[in-house]
């Protein structure tokens, strides 16, 4: 169960690969919904700890290193300083900051390893692995792609599917491959060390059934995980970069030392540990790093993605256990993948939106960070995939951060400086009216924060904006501009206090999602005082500072002086999004699929779609149906109400062929149905599928149709 009488948060965010840049994807899967989390629990008071770094040890960096023809130590060292300030510019709070190809990281992965070794908890095998006859050197999983032996997938690497997500080992791939040369690589004998995972599961089972409110998505994967059986999994490697093998641990089993090191996905998360070890010499107590790691009123929290889940799950926690000095993760919130544009992002075909660059771009636009931290945070992949788009962007951003947000504090703060000489107002004899939105101000916190303590971000973020809606409406129905010209009533005085109370409130509550535009109106009404939610020098003192459950109280005295009011949020440009969808997808790779496309449009034909994956093809039902009724629907040209005999069921489905075929000459035809397409209203008409049509040079519709019964399976 949670550990709900913790004495201090441990916050980690997953290492990203110092090969690259940062984008919104690894934004929206681990580190805005982590930043969220550790500056609310800040301006709780709580004692968090907030840790990440670069991963410098992976196989990709290698196999960058090798593509480019410089060495790792290159690639690490131009990534690492651009990813650490992309973070810091975004408002990333870490505590710390670390990389993984530091000797304090190196020594302690090594003493993990030399631990587990002496407790005899690893098994040691000799075996054949795939080696690389040309680049002569065993070939570690990622340096393997080949077709995944469970879904079919070609371009599965030899440690993982990333299109399933079974688990693999390199041997296990059809028809491998190697990605350093494109050679079949052969079998060749060597020795490495493996954790026993399937020994192991029936201590994991048992920690796991003691966390039923982790999220569905994560017990999902974690129980099927272990519906297959967990197995021996290796953690050591041939190759030339990365931690290496412990030599007494080597030689203690008669073996060298020389060309092993550890498996990245061993090394990676002890990086959470070596991170905080520094973290705790530069605060001048090197021994502070135990009261996080292995205290039990710690609460350990992992922020990862979906593709993480099995490590952050199983692997650490099994090392943590067989270790015996470590605390267990209290949760592990994985997020799903977030999608651009209605595709799935990537980063070779230039369909990526990097985060250094919006940075750039939007350096001039007020609270800049802020807006892409608002419009992520309401797009949040929590329990599904979700798609990220620059119309929405924009639309968040005008219709809720400048509409919403950002007149409701113009028009207070305005008003207070024409009407009120700038300061606050008394309350006086308040209506039922006011005493609602008071009751809505004082429940706000405990909304708003049970959603951030549940792990549901964008719900928190949406109960923030919607305290903003609600000052927008009680503003309008109270009228301070006809009630203002009554001199013996307080309405007025009472509606822009209350507005007043409301903006103290939102300064605070907004301050996880929007904190430089939380401070900025801080500035505005003239509020100090507040509990900070990043990490400063030293250990400032914070118990008389105004914190997260204060935002339920009123704020601001009567007769307190404001600031000067301002344009909290400006509305985005047309041409600013149009800027930023022309260059999605500008790459400095030729992208395969876009010289086909050229081939089908010069040939006269519709162009050619993106490539997808085996399984999502897979995922399509597609059924024999026959039209068994056919007319035309009102106030639609082009459409056809169809209804379909599909074996099992009749459906109705709108066909837009009107332009192409008489009801009678659909009608009684056999066609292809997408039998689970989710319905769609058009025309106050529910279709119920799609029926699949060949256009052909000219546009002309026909469909597509084949002997068989109604029901049967196309495949």
């Amino acid at each position: 169960m949670p550990n709900d009488s913790h004495d201090r948060i441990l916050v980690t965010a997953a290492l990203p690969y110092a090969n690259g840049n940062i984008h919104l994807g690894h934004l929206a899967g681990a580190y805005l919904p982590a930043d969220l989390y550790c500056r609310y629990q800040r301006l709780k008071g709580e004692d968090v700890l907030f840790i990440c770094g670069s991963d410098e040890m992976g196989v990709a960096i290698l196999m960058r290193a090798l593509r480019e023809g410089r060495s790792p130590e290159d690639i690490v060292d131009h990534y690492h300083p651009m990813i650490e300030d992309s973070f810091d510019r975004f408002g990333m709070s870490f505590d710390y900051y670390g990389r993984t190809s530091s000797d304090t990281h190196r020594v302690t992965s090594q003493e993990f390893f030399r631990t587990l070794d002496e407790k005899d908890i690893f098994k040691l095998k000799t075996n054949e692995q795939l080696f690389d006859p040309e680049a002569e050197m065993f070939l570690a999983d990622r340096f393997v792609v080949g077709t995944c032996p469970s879904c079919g997938y070609e371009e599965a690497y030899g440690d993982q599917c990333e299109k399933c997500g079974s688990s693999l080992s390199p041997t296990e791939l059809i028809d491998p491959k190697s990605t350093l040369t494109d050679a079949t690589p052969v079998l060749k004998q060597t020795s490495h060390w493996y954790i026993p995972l399937g020994d192991m599961q029936p201590d994991l089972e048992a920690w796991i059934a003691t966390h039923p409110e982790w999220k569905n998505n994560v017990l999902g994967q974690v129980q099927s995980w272990f519906n297959e059986g967990l197995k021996d999994r290796s953690i050591t490697r041939d190759v030339p970069w990365g931690v290496p093998v412990p030599e007494d641990v080597a030689a203690r089993h008669g073996l060298e030392a020389e060309g092993k090191v550890i498996y990245v996905w061993f090394d990676a998360p002890i990086g959470y540990i070596s991170a905080t070890k520094e973290w705790a010499a530069e605060q001048g107590d090197p021994h502070r790093w135990r009261t996080y790691w292995q205290d039990e009123g710690t609460k350990l929290v992992h922020f990862i993605g979906k593709d993480n889940i099995v490590f952050h799950c199983l692997m650490f926690p099994a090392m943590l256990q067989a270790h015996g000095d470590y605390v267990l993760p209290d949760n592990v919130p994985a997020n799903e993948f977030l999608n651009l544009e209605g595709r799935k992002l990537s980063t070779s075909r230039g369909w990526a939106v990097w985060l250094h660059e919006y940075l750039d771009d939007f350096e001039g636009a007020t609270h800049g960070a802020d807006m892409l931290r608002y419009a992520l945070g309401t797009t949040l992949p929590e329990s599904k995939d979700a798609d990220f788009s620059w119309d929405g962007f924009q639309s968040r951003i005008n219709g809720e951060l400048a509409d919403v947000l950002g007149n409701f504090v113009n028009r207070t703060l305005t008003f207070a400086d024409r009407f009120f000489d700038g300061a606050v107002p008394p309350l006086k004899d308040p209506t039922e009216t006011d005493e609602e939105l008071l009751a809505r101000l004082r429940s706000a916190p405990g909304v708003i924060g049970a959603a951030y303590d549940e792990y549901r971000m964008r719900e928190a973020i949406y109960e923030t904006i919607d305290l903003a809606r609600a000052g927008n409406k009680y503003f309008n129905d109270t009228e301070p501009w006809h009630t203002r010209k009554d001199d013996d009533s307080p309405a007025a005085a009472n509606t822009v206090h209350l507005c007043l109370q409301l903006c103290a409130s939102l300064s605070v509550l907004m301050e996880p999602v929007l904190p430089d535009a939380a401070a900025r109106l801080r500035d505005m009404l003239n509020l100090d005082g507040v509990r900070p939610s990043a990490p400063r020098d030293g250990d400032v003192p914070t118990d008389d500072l105004i914190g997260w459950e204060d935002a339920g109280t009123s704020l601001l005295s009567p007769g307190h002086v404001l600031g000067t009011p301002d344009i909290l949020f400006e509305k985005v440009e047309d041409n600013t999004m149009d800027e930023q969808r022309e260059k999605l997808g500008q790459t400095d790779d030729t992208d395969a699929s876009t010289a086909e496309t050229a081939t089908a449009e010069d040939a006269g034909y519709a162009p050619k779609k993106d490539r997808i994956e085996f399984g999502d093809f897979m995922n399509l039902d597609l059924r024999m149906g026959v039209v068994t009724a056919a007319e035309p629907v009102e106030d639609a040209d082009k459409l056809l109400r169809l209804e379909i005999d599909l074996g099992y069921e009749e459906r109705q489905i709108l066909a837009g062929i009107a332009e192409h075929m008489t009801p009678d000459e659909i009608k009684g035809r056999n066609v292809v149905v997408v039998a689970n397409l989710a319905p769609k209203t058009m025309f106050d008409l529910e279709s119920q599928g799609m029926v699949l049509m060949a256009e052909d040079r000219d546009g002309n519709l026909a469909p597509i149709s084949a002997d068989a019964e109604p029901g049967s399976v196309v495949r």
